[in-house]
């Protein structure tokens, strides 16, 4: 496992204290894990997402992500209905590990409340989580 201070941590999303990842993409809102843990769970070997069209509260389970080590639930940072799902991951779910952030995406939603997003941790409340 790495320092955190050799993970990635783009400011341009809100954390969960899930470590989740929000961003606000045109009139969606893109989700996924960050660096910090894909790095804990080790080499993610399968990802299971929702069908586009299902809608999920803030807090509520919407998938899991199985690496060699756990399987861990993944929690929705904001309520939505989910609008695209990352199917590459399918066949590649190692982009979890690789590319956390852009090609390693999860889900897009629908925001059922965009000011659910200004609740979410930014890069410095996270690191200072993580540090603890």
């Amino acid at each position: 496992m790495k320092e955190i201070s050799e993970l990635k941590f783009p400011d341009d999303r809100g954390y969960t204290d899930d470590h989740e990842w929000a961003k606000k993409t045109g009139d969606g809102v893109r989700i996924g894990i960050s660096d910090y843990a894909q790095d804990q769970l080790g080499d993610v070997v399968f990802v299971e997402l929702p069908d586009v069209g299902s809608s999920f509260a803030k807090g509520e389970e919407f998938g899991t992500v199985e690496s060699v080590k756990a399987v861990s639930e993944l929690y929705m940072p904001i309520g939505g209905e989910v609008t695209a799902v990352n199917e590459s991951l399918a066949d590649q779910p190692e982009r979890v590990n690789t590319d956390p952030y852009e090609s390693g995406w999860m889900i897009e939603v629908k925001a059922s409340d965009p000011s659910e997003l200004d609740a979410l941790k930014s890069k410095a409340e996270y690191l200072e989580m993580l540090k603890g």
